[in-house]
């Protein structure tokens, strides 16, 4: 017999040689239906493997995140498994699972036609079908490039495999189900037919290592799911998700556009787009003046010298654009971020404990090099503005200002439309700077802020910046997903790369602690989260333009632009639609428009004063007083402050 301990302490006896669905049997028929893989001793391994006696034991079920994670990956394998059975010749890479799917990259000698893909999901129904037992093994570096010998990405990748990254030695694991073998450590289901749920989505082409200098594979995405249900709920929300796309809804708003001409992944922002974009700086503004922000503006440009002092020639060059060598001799580089500006401000004069917290804050455009493959409208950019500041603060104050800036985070997230707000607090990596001491008082008082402004989060472990932990601030959309916006970053490296200083209390010389604090990420980026977050339907006070009036005839025409004015009057944005359409396709534009609020106006209004009134989501009212409409929709207008 063994004993193995479940995750609340109970001991758990079974027979020598039991296996971890043994184990999930042994709990519950339930559980057992549910399971696809373990954790043992934190290492997630097969249902189908050994269990060690003394080992601490819980069950992945397949509802789980992890659970999804493991059928996902088990997807991967069939399909490729598939591919390979359908195509002479094809090889293949990687195989990942990802959020809410999976891909695999191929390579055969062209790209996948939608018959294709059609084709090689038939053939992993198949499969699933013949519920084939997926089966590990472990063999050597030299065993595993034999085998693999027709598939080059396999080698390069078995090549590259670490110690560590094997069982033992130079072992390699894969899995096998029937004659097809791939590498992976798994874990995996124990068979084919334990995949309740697949569907093939999209094909695109990637290149072998996301480098742009090697082969440029086929990589077809799939999605994979605990039950049918689940499956087709996550497929009409993908679906939700194509009719809010920002670039689609960008063009039928006449918001703003990417023409060829500039290159990729540049924009440039249409009357009612770049309004729309103001209106959410000033708002930024507005609000940063009055919790104690003082705005900078910073170049575009500056020496390569600025950028070998804050590191990001080390570290950040491959997101950087090449060097302009200038008729003064030096090079100068387009910045990819604003910190060193700020710093630069810093350095300006000398600073005194009294000045501190010092917090600048600035509306910087950056621009950074990204590949064409990943650049996605106004999500993925090349270049945006950053809702940028930088906090210079003493070690003591620390605490206070973490907490101070996660509640201006819930504030604007709040305003904006933004009520589930999560986090997650990264640790210190293995490579960093700074003293272990101060990294575990930013670590907690990072934790300590989080906490206590009661935001939900995770801890990523290890995933901190080299030079400070950091706390990254997610909202979920109205369709439940899951972006992430705003970050909180405490820097122990530029003040020590810039030799940054202030006088103490005590007369001697000091070091600042340095927090880097961005809410929107980008200007551009969140502008696309909030199109796709509203469905185009901006709230009133975001609305480029929130009244269209629209004459019966055109001798109403003048009294609809007396009627304009009275609104714009009152500090709202009209316009009179005025062109030769019937009343009715006057209204369907403008509903369309996603304009929040239209009035209608004919003779029975002209003399009285009044118009046909209709506010997103209400039924119209007839003759209702324009006094009445004014108050109505700049209350429904009003900003959040």
């Amino acid at each position: 017999m063994i004993t193995v301990s479940l995750p609340d302490g109970t001991p758990l006896e079974l027979d020598d040689g039991a296996t971890g669905l043994d184990a999930a049997r042994a709990i519950g028929a339930r559980l057992a239906e549910a399971a696809v893989a373990v954790v043992v001793d934190g290492n997630e391994r097969d249902l189908t493997r050994e269990l060690p006696d003394g080992a601490t034991l819980s069950v992945i079920t397949k509802d789980s995140e992890p659970g999804r994670h493991v059928l996902r990956h088990s997807a991967a394998h069939i399909m490729a498994q598939a591919v390979l059975d359908l195509f002479d010749g094809a090889t293949f890479a990687i195989g990942p699972a990802i959020e809410d799917g999976f891909y695999y990259d191929f390579d055969i000698g062209r790209a996948f036609t939608p018959e294709d893909v059609e084709r090689v999901e038939i053939r992993m129904a198949e499969i699933v079908a013949e519920d084939q037992p997926f089966e590990r093994a472990e063999i050597s570096k030299s065993e595993a490039l034999e085998l693999f010998a027709d598939h080059p990405f396999k080698m390069e990748i078995i090549e590259s495999v670490e110690e560590s990254e094997g069982a033992a030695g130079d072992a390699v694991s894969l899995y096998k189900n029937l004659e097809f073998v791939d590498l992976c450590r798994g874990p995996h289901l124990s068979s084919t037919g334990r995949l309740p749920a697949f569907k093939l989505l999209r094909t695109a082409g990637a290149y072998w290592r996301g480098d742009e200098n090697r082969p440029q594979l086929q990589r077809i995405y799939g999605t994979a799911w605990e039950s049918r249900k689940a499956q087709s709920d996550y497929l009409d929300r993908l679906e939700e998700a194509r009719k809010r796309d920002h670039r689609k809804l960008g063009a039928e708003l006449d918001l703003f556009s990417f023409p060829s001409e500039l290159g990729s992944g540049l924009a440039v922002w249409h009357p009612k787009g770049a309004l729309v974009r103001t209106i959410m700086e000033d708002y930024s503004r507005r609000t940063h003046l009055s919790h104690g922000y003082e705005i900078v503006v910073t170049p575009h440009i500056a020496r390569s010298h600025l950028w070998e002092t804050s590191g990001h020639l080390e570290f950040y060059a491959e997101a950087m654009y090449p060097p302009m060598e200038l008729d003064d001799g030096d090079e100068y580089l387009l910045k990819p971020m604003n910190c060193p500006f700020h710093i630069l401000i810093y350095q300006s004069r000398s600073r005194s404990y009294r000045e501190l917290p010092l917090r600048f804050f600035e509306l910087g455009t950056v621009y950074r090099y990204e590949r064409s493959g990943v650049i996605h409208g106004l999500l993925r950019a090349r270049g945006f503005t950053q809702d940028d500041a930088h906090i210079f603060c003493l070690e003591s104050d620390l605490a206070d200002e973490l907490k101070s800036l996660l509640e201006f985070v819930l504030m604007v997230w709040s305003d904006f439309g933004f009520e589930e707000v999560e986090a997650d607090l990264s640790t210190k990596p293995e490579k960093y700077v700074g003293r272990d001491d101060l990294w575990e008082k930013a670590t907690e008082a990072l934790r300590d802020a989080v906490e206590e402004t009661s935001i939900p989060y995770a801890v990523a472990e290890g995933e901190g910046a080299f030079y400070g932990p950091k706390i990254d601030i997610h909202v979920r959309d109205a369709i439940g997903r899951r972006w992430q916006v705003g970050t909180l970053q405490v820097d122990f490296a530029q003040p020590e790369n810039f030799a940054l200083e202030f006088t103490s209390s005590n007369n001697t010389r000091e070091r600042p602690v340095m927090i880097h604090r961005a809410l929107m990420g980008s200007i551009e980026r969140f502008f696309a989260i909030l199109i796709e977050h509203y469905a185009g339907a901006l709230p009133g006070w975001l609305s480029p333009v929130q009244a269209t009036i629209v004459p019966v005839a055109d001798r109403h025409v003048e009294y609809a632009n007396e009627v304009a004015a009275g609104l714009r009057g009152a500090g709202l944005r009209v316009e009179v639609d005025d062109h030769d359409d019937t009343v009715g396709e006057k209204i369907r534009k403008a509903i369309t428009m996603k304009h929040p609020a239209v009035l209608v106006v004919g003779d029975d209004d002209v003399d009285v004063d009044t118009a046909g009134f209709r506010l997103r989501g209400a039924e119209e009212r007839r003759g209702m007083a324009l006094a009445e409409i004014v108050d109505e929709l700049v209350q429904f207008c009003k900003p959040p402050r």
